[in-house]
């Protein structure tokens, strides 16, 4: 009888706390164990690639001792079209519960970035690819509103394909609704920072996700409204190289920054130190 040799790992080894588990980096393709990502927070080692990271993991990486205190998590949506696309809306919205431990596609609260208090925000982009319906909508509103109420600057991170399709014209109702509440914000004189992650799309990019003071990306990112694909196959037409892309934004002056994900955190403090510590003058009437 043959024994394993100790220097490799058994079948049942491989499938224990990850081992044995590599992951292929979509920037340079390289391979590596799947804990050398995770570690770095979705960025690859080699290249720098920025892979997704989800909402827990945004929360350690910019908020002191990874603690929000949530906002309005009892929100859940309903089913006001009773829409089916072969399963119900509720059947996808209770798996995505399911899958992500999620209530809705963002999570709102109060945070502090290196000390300095804020109204926080961020998309799920794994709930339904981060898509807006009305419990999104109305939660960013809340986010906003309440960052009046008791004078906070917002920073609210953005990964989203757009309006959610199953609530129809309701989602798309959103868009004007977060806008009019961040107007009020910032008629406050209240600082409103924008972390535009890859992707940024849709209705949520044709609202409020480039509306901020300051609008930060991370490399890469996908910032637009349409995809270019869909672009190129409607206006018939080859697209600039890197077209949408986070560094082409910054090129054309639609956004203020890129900021790499391991400088986040001091970037954001050091705008709240210039910005959030002090009311901004607000608009003249």
């Amino acid at each position: 009888m043959s024994w394993p040799s100790p220097n490799h790992p058994t079948a049942d080894e491989k499938k224990t706390l990850g081992k044995g588990v590599f992951r292929k980096c979509d920037g340079c393709d390289e391979t590596r164990p799947a804990e050398d990502f995770e570690d770095n927070f979705e960025v690859c080692p080699s290249c720098g690639h920025h892979h997704r990271l989800k909402a827990p993991r945004f929360r350690e990486l910019l908020l002191d001792d990874g603690q929000l205190e949530t906002w309005d998590d009892h929100l859940r949506p309903c089913d006001p079209l009773s829409f089916s696309d072969g399963k119900t809306y509720t059947e996808r919205i209770a798996a995505a519960q399911r899958s992500t431990g999620a209530t809705e596609a963002i999570e709102i609260g109060r945070a502090r970035i290196e000390g300095q208090p804020v109204a926080y925000g961020a998309f799920v982009f794994s709930f339904m690819g981060g898509s807006m319906g009305s419990v999104v909508g109305e939660k960013i509103t809340r986010l906003f509103e309440r960052a009046t109420a008791l004078k906070l600057p917002v920073v609210l991170l953005q990964a989203s394909g757009g309006a959610r399709m199953q609530e129809g014209i309701l989602s798309l109702m959103q868009m004007a609704k977060t806008v009019g509440a961040l107007e009020r914000l910032r008629a406050a004189g209240l600082p409103f920072f924008s972390v535009l992650l890859h992707p940024t799309t849709g209705g949520v990019a044709a609202s409020f996700a480039l509306l901020g003071d300051v609008n930060i990306a991370e490399p890469k990112a996908l910032i637009g409204f349409a995809g270019p694909r869909v672009i190129e196959t409607t206006i018939r037409q080859k697209l600039p190289e890197g077209f949408q892309t986070a560094e082409f934004l910054l090129e054309h002056g639609m956004i203020d920054l890129i900021v790499p994900r391991h400088q986040m955190r001091s970037t954001l403090s050091r705008l709240l130190a210039h910005l959030g510590g002090r009311r901004m003058n607000p608009p003249a009437p």
